[in-house]
């Protein structure tokens, strides 16, 4: 059921389905009858004024055939389910086989959000239990698929939508959401989903995706994250002429009308959760860095695209360094390469150039180890005028529009990183090229989903040899080269940073997302990788760790907060132990007894 704590005030992020009978035994939990399989010790129960069969519509409730018998009485749901009492182990094993005989990827989303909407605490229970089988369904590369099918597969509505006629209402609307305690918010205006471009409405599967994510992975309970669509039209023509796209079919709006909207949107969500945690997702780099520079200072958010990219890229960069043998703190020394442009990409570039800066350098002596190149070549002085504020930091004094072969070839990076959206644009020539002027290149396609990915991992240790470093913002399979050769690509998400980010800023109540929090978090998370893994060539944690990553994030980014003073949900008691402070908060889905909501008179 929905919790704000861990079982028993603890982190809890390991599974149940190896529990010997000494465990059963030490714990007391009963191996046969109804309660075989759960423990009958206090558990404090949740009220709700609900009752009957509404108790088995709302996800949030729903045990569906885990009801004790008990409850089944006293909420009046006896006769109305099968008699048979099963725990939530034996439900997930059920829900596991047949999603496991499913061979389409889609499919299997649809089978997932079919139990998100039956059944959040199950839900969420597998994605725990599971997480590195599950990520790769509910977010990506499956995601993409599910956000192209939006309008021909929605069923039942999940998050808030907001469009221009909505204008001068917003502060209204907000109370139609039913929970008063929303601490994270995930919002797109579907303008840039992946790397798939404008999907207008049927981008809202990526705020659902990642706040699954928040759920899983940074233990915000589920009754306090908010999935956000701005529908503010769609300049996809295949959308527009889509008898079954849900969303506005009308041309985006731009201008003045959009950005006040956003603001009405944005002031609208933190009168009615002054504390909220605000997400930007997938928003065009036309507009992206502009939002996030007119609300980061007043508003406690951030844009995942631009600054959680930035810091997991940070940390996988700072892994690698150590796998090559060079050190973290030969950062510095380094010529990066990045290839995009967009928000991603100077995102990227700024977090890097932040980290130089922390280890010593000044910025201008930072800035110098980067070389951007989009469609047209490198970025230099000689188009000035046509690049944003962002992006001129970063352009060279010379050589503008140099291909990208050719900066490889002149300036010999060390590291190769792709935020293009363009599947295969690292071609056999570009890598062979960056392998020849380097013994052990960084490569990172970063680009989702892995149609869009620059090249595959197979690509890459096949054309280097073995010798480059990978990781990519997809999933891929392990590699085997000639001479049994066993590489294992690490996948760069966002999925390491944000939900530990999100969950220290929200406990601790930050009054804004500082760049040094995005420091820490990849710092803690660079610093999360094992000297196993280093020696395997891996640069991220392994996915069933992510819990704690997440944890250590929290704590890492509370400290920071505190430092700054912005720490306004602190108290003294809990700073003796942040990380037992942090395992408290942490949602853990695990089933709570309920009870009806009753007014006693006696």
């Amino acid at each position: 059921m929905v919790r704000s704590f861990g079982s028993g005030g603890t982190e809890s992020n390991s599974t149940d389905d190896d529990v010997t009978r000494a465990a059963y035994e030490e714990e007391g939990v009963p191996e046969t009858g109804e309660w075989a399989g759960c423990k009958r010790s206090f558990m404090n129960p949740i009220q709700i004024s609900v009752r009957g069969r509404d108790i088995l519509t709302d996800p949030l409730f729903n045990k569906g055939t885990a009801f004790k018998s008990g409850e089944r009485d006293r909420l009046r749901i006896r006769g109305l389910l099968p008699a048979r009492i099963m725990n939530i182990h034996m439900q997930k094993e059920r829900f596991l086989n047949a999603l496991r005989q499913e061979e389409s990827q889609i499919r299997k989303n649809i089978m997932l959000e079919d139990l998100h909407d039956r059944n959040e605490t199950l839900y969420h229970r597998i994605l725990v239990d599971h997480i590195e089988e599950m990520a790769p369904l509910i977010y990506t590369p499956t995601v993409a698929q599910a956000c192209l099918d939006f309008g021909k597969q929605y069923r039942r509505p999940r998050g808030m939508y907001f469009t221009e006629e909505d204008r001068g209402n917003m502060a209204a609307m907000v109370y139609n959401w039913p929970h008063k305690d929303v601490h994270v918010i995930v919002v797109t205006d579907g303008s840039r989903i992946l790397g798939l471009g404008d999907l207008g409405a049927s981008g809202m599967g990526i705020p659902i995706g990642k706040l699954s994510l928040y759920c899983a992975a940074g233990g915000i309970a589920p009754h306090r994250v908010l999935p956000v669509l701005l529908d503010v039209g769609t300049d996809n023509e295949t959308l527009l002429n889509d008898k079954f796209y849900l969303g506005v079919p009308k041309k985006r709006l731009k201008g003045s009308d959009y950005f006040h909207l956003v603001d009405e949107f944005m002031e609208a969500v933190r009168f009615r959760w002054p504390r909220v945690l605000v997400q930007f997702e997938d928003f065009s780099s036309s507009v992206a860095q502009t939002l996030l520079n007119k609300y980061r200072e007043k508003h406690l958010c951030f844009n995942d695209d631009i600054q959680g990219t930035g810091a997991t890229a940070l940390a996988g960069v700072l892994c690698a360094l150590r796998v090559v043998g060079h050190g973290v703190k030969s950062l510095g020394n380094q010529r990066i390469l990045i290839v995009g442009a967009g928000s991603a990409g100077i995102g990227i570039a700024q977090v890097l150039q932040r980290a130089m800066v922390e280890q010593g350098l000044t910025e201008e002596e930072s800035n110098k180890a980067f070389f951007i190149v989009d469609q047209q070549g490198l970025l230099g002085g000689e188009r000035t005028q046509a690049l944003n504020t962002e992006q001129r930091i970063f352009a060279r004094k010379e050589d503008g529009f140099l291909p990208l072969i050719d900066v490889i070839k002149k300036y010999e990076p060390t590291i190769l990183i792709g935020v293009t959206a363009v599947g295969g644009l690292f071609t056999e020539d570009i890598i062979r090229e960056m392998a020849a002027r380097c013994e052990k290149p960084i490569i990172f396609p970063l680009s989702n989903p892995t149609t869009k990915a620059e090249c595959t991992a197979e690509q890459a240790y096949e054309w280097t040899d073995g010798r480059c470093v990978f990781a990519s913002g997809s999933p891929f399979s392990r590699v085997q080269l000639s001479g049994d050769r066993v590489f294992q690509p690490s996948q760069c998400n966002n999925m390491y940073i944000f939900p530990g980010l999100g969950l220290g800023a929200t406990v601790c109540g930050a009054e804004k997302i500082t760049d040094r929090m995005l420091y820490v978090a990849a710092e803690t998370l660079a610093k999360s990788v094992s000297e196993e893994d280093i020696q395997m060539g891996k640069v991220f944690p392994s996915l069933t760790d992510i819990r704690k990553v997440s944890h250590n994030i929290a704590v890492a980014v509370i400290e920071e907060a505190i430092r700054d003073g912005i720490a306004t949900k602190i108290k003294p008691k809990d700073r003796e132990d942040l990380n037992s402070f942090v395992s408290r908060k942490m949602y853990f889905p695990e089933y709570v007894p309920i009870v009806e909501k009753r007014e006693i008179t006696i």
